[in-house]
């Protein structure tokens, strides 16, 4: 059933992520997708944004994201959310990591919902 709501973004990254599918995470994204870090820097299209989330992928845990807010706008939408991720860094240390999101998010004709074309990621830790 497709996503009827553009927050299903957040709940799609989340489950994605958590199964440990990054395929399907990075499917979630258009191929031109923009994610600007926390430092500024502006990563284009998957390869780009891969290299971006690479330390959060190290991390084997659980992450958990959070709607603060979403306005539709016909097929696009922009979202807000926190999130956090607890689990075990490569050294099998615990750590947590969490932050606040911004993306514009739009929905694909025909697909199964929303697939972000711009995200701000923030990290608090």
């Amino acid at each position: 059933m497709p996503d009827s709501r553009p927050q299903d973004a957040h709940r799609n990254f989340e489950d994605a992520f958590n199964s440990g599918d990054i395929e399907a995470l990075f499917a979630l994204y258009a191929v031109d997708a923009r994610l600007v870090s926390d430092s500024g820097r502006v990563a284009i299209g998957h390869d780009a944004i891969r290299e971006e989330l690479v330390g959060l992928f190290a991390i084997k845990g659980r992450m958990t994201v959070q709607t603060l807010s979403a306005v539709q706008a016909g097929d696009i939408a922009m979202l807000r959310a926190e999130w956090r991720l607890d689990g075990l860094g490569p050294d099998d240390q615990p750590v947590a990591v969490s932050g606040k999101t911004s993306e514009v998010v739009l929905r694909q004709p025909g697909g199964n919902g929303s697939t972000s074309s711009i995200t701000r990621m923030a990290r608090n830790n």
